[in-house]
């Protein structure tokens, strides 16, 4: 009986370590998120208030209809940014879970009442300087904050509820449209030149949210159909260190005339910056080999490294 005693109060105690360990694990994960969101908050208004606004520029979605309007109807930024996403907000509460939706909407409040309180210095007349480094603030600030799991633009989570009830639309498809409706607005209110500027606020904002959530290590999947497989396999796991997936497969009427004929098929993951050494090790084994590249949105597990802000 003692013996029993012993070893559940020995249990008790570890399970209640295991539990406070994940407990601080939880803690830490989500003061790097709160500290993501806060510093994409802060992001985003500089590239509003410190380049954009002062020239008539606008960026897409949520925050360049708010702009729009701010500017058209002279309404004050920080109220309109919070009262066209809460809608958005409200849809993905019920599409994505609460958490999201709370994150989301303290990180908007918390962008408009920057926008509204903080003084940002006007960096520059330079109107092409302007849209490009407009754009990199405002979508560092975004891709920041969904690092931290929350948006600072309605826009996506729109457009994810649209393309799941429509068998001809993509998520991009239906942002594409959407910007594509802003811009000619703006054109019509801010004129022509206004609007190509902030085509081009959009498209440098668009690329440093990518470059933010997928990282200078964007992965990459390389299918490889051989002859010479299994060397191919050695050199890409001995020389290069990646894991290779091997499986089988048939093709079709060959330049030989074969039909049917099974071989082994190689599947491996590698980021962009390796694109190149695989093709090397490839083409240096086997010239005539077949190989198809196509981007992955997300990876995790196996030998991939995770990128550094996960």
């Amino acid at each position: 009986m003692r013996h029993f005693l012993t070893r559940f109060s020995t249990d008790t105690l570890y399970m209640k370590e295991i539990i406070r360990e994940s407990y601080m694990k939880e803690i830490i994960r989500e003061s790097k998120n709160i500290f993501l969101i806060v510093l994409g908050i802060l992001s985003a208004a500089m590239g509003l208030k410190g380049f954009l606004l002062s020239s008539r520029f606008i960026d897409g979605g949520v925050t360049g209809v708010s702009m729009l309007l701010s500017d058209v109807l002279g309404f004050p930024l920080a109220i309109l940014i919070l009262v066209i996403n809460l809608p958005f907000i409200a849809l993905g509460y019920s599409q994505i879970g609460k958490k999201f939706a709370v994150k989301s909407t303290l990180a908007i409040l918390g962008l408009s009442v920057c926008l509204a309180v903080v003084k940002f210095p006007d960096v520059t007349p330079d109107k092409l300087l302007t849209a490009v480094f407009g754009g990199f603030f405002i979508g560092a600030g975004i891709g920041l904050a969904i690092r931290g799991g929350a948006v600072l633009d309605g826009t996506e989570i729109a457009a994810l509820l649209v393309s799941r009830n429509s068998h001809l639309l993509k998520v991009g498809d239906v942002i594409l449209i959407l910007n594509i409706f802003i811009f000619l607005t703006a054109a019509y209110f801010l004129g022509v030149e206004s609007s190509l500027y902030s085509i081009l606020t959009y498209i440098a904002a668009s690329k440093t949210i990518d470059f933010l959530i997928h990282g200078i290590e964007e992965y990459t999947a390389i299918t490889i159909i051989s002859m010479k497989n299994e060397e191919i396999k050695e050199a890409i796991t001995d020389r290069l260190h990646r894991g290779v997936t091997v499986y089988r497969g048939s093709g079709g009427i060959s330049s030989r005339g074969e039909t049917d004929t099974e071989r082994d098929i190689l599947y491996c993951v590698v980021t962009r910056l390796e694109i190149g050494n695989i093709k090397n090790v490839i083409k240096e084994i086997d010239p005539t080999a077949f190989v198809t590249i196509h981007s992955l949105s997300e990876v995790d597990g196996g030998l991939i490294k995770k990128s550094g802000l996960h």
